[in-house]
C-alpha cells in the first residue's frame, strides 16, 4: 500500500470518524455552533478536499506528539466508539433498520482488531465473526434493491462490488499477516473496509432520499 493510497484514505476518514461525532456530542450543548461548524468542515472538505485530516496533522505535529501517533490504529479504534448518524438511513422499514444495524456491526468488529491481533485464538475468532458481517451486510444490501430507484441501482452495483474488492483484499491482508506478522497492513486494510461501508452507506441513503 503507497502512502499516497494512505494519505487518500485517512482523508477520507479524518471528518467523519474523528471531527464529525465530537460535533455530534458538541451539539447535544450547543447546537448552533455545532451546527455552524459542521457546515464549515462539510463547504472547505468539498472545497479542499483532505482539509480535515492536514488540520489534525498540524494540531499533532503543533503538540510534538505527531511521531507518537500512529494515525492508522487510531482511526480504526476511534471507529468503535463512533455514534454518528451520517452513515445511517433515516427510514422505518424493517429491511433498512436491520442494513443500519449490520453495518454498524461491522465497523464496530473492525475497530476490535488493533486489541485482538496479538492474541491468535481471540484473533481467529475476530476474523470469522467480520466474515459473518461482511456476508450479512451484503445479504442487507441485496434486499434493499427493490426500494432503490433504477436510476441508482447502478450506481449502488458498483459501490457494492468496490466493497467486495476491498472485503477480498482484507482477506487477503489476513493469509499474509499469518506469515509475516505485519500487522500495520491490517489496520490499513481494515481501514479501508470501513471507510468501503460507509461509502456504501452514504450511496444507499442518497438514493432513498
Amino acid at each position: 500500500m503507497t502512502m499516497g493510497n494512505e494519505e487518500e484514505l485517512f482523508s477520507s476518514m479524518a471528518l467523519p470518524v474523528v471531527v464529525r461525532p465530537i460535533l455530534d456530542k458538541m451539539e447535544k450543548k450547543n447546537a448552533v455552533a455545532a451546527n455552524a461548524l459542521k457546515s464549515g468542515f462539510a463547504k472547505v472538505e468539498s472545497a479542499h478536499p483532505g482539509f480535515t485530516y492536514q488540520l489534525i496533522k498540524s494540531i499533532l505535529k503543533k503538540a510534538e506528539v505527531d511521531n507518537q501517533v500512529d494515525m492508522c490504529e487510531c482511526l480504526l479504534r476511534i471507529e468503535g466508539s463512533n455514534n454518528s448518524n451520517e452513515f445511517l438511513v433515516d427510514r422505518v422499514e424493517e429491511p433498512i433498520q436491520l442494513l443500519n444495524e449490520r453495518s454498524t456491526n461491522l465497523k464496530k468488529i473492525l475497530s476490535r482488531i488493533p486489541d485482538e491481533i496479538y492474541d491468535r485464538k481471540k484473533f481467529l475468532e475476530t476474523i470469522k465473526e467480520i466474515a459473518s458481517a461482511i456476508r450479512l451486510l451484503l445479504d442487507s444490501v441485496n434486499s434493499i434493491f427493490s426500494y432503490i430507484s433504477e436510476q441508482y441501482r447502478q450506481v449502488l452495483d458498483i459501490r457494492k462490488k468496490e466493497f467486495v474488492k476491498y472485503s477480498r483484499n482484507f482477506s487477503n491482508t489476513l493469509k499474509d499477516f499469518f506469515r509475516d506478522s505485519e500487522k500495520q497492513n491490517v489496520f490499513l486494510s481494515a481501514n479501508h473496509l470501513v471507510n468501503q461501508s460507509n461509502l456504501l452507506m452514504r450511496t444507499i441513503k442518497e438514493a432513498l432520499v
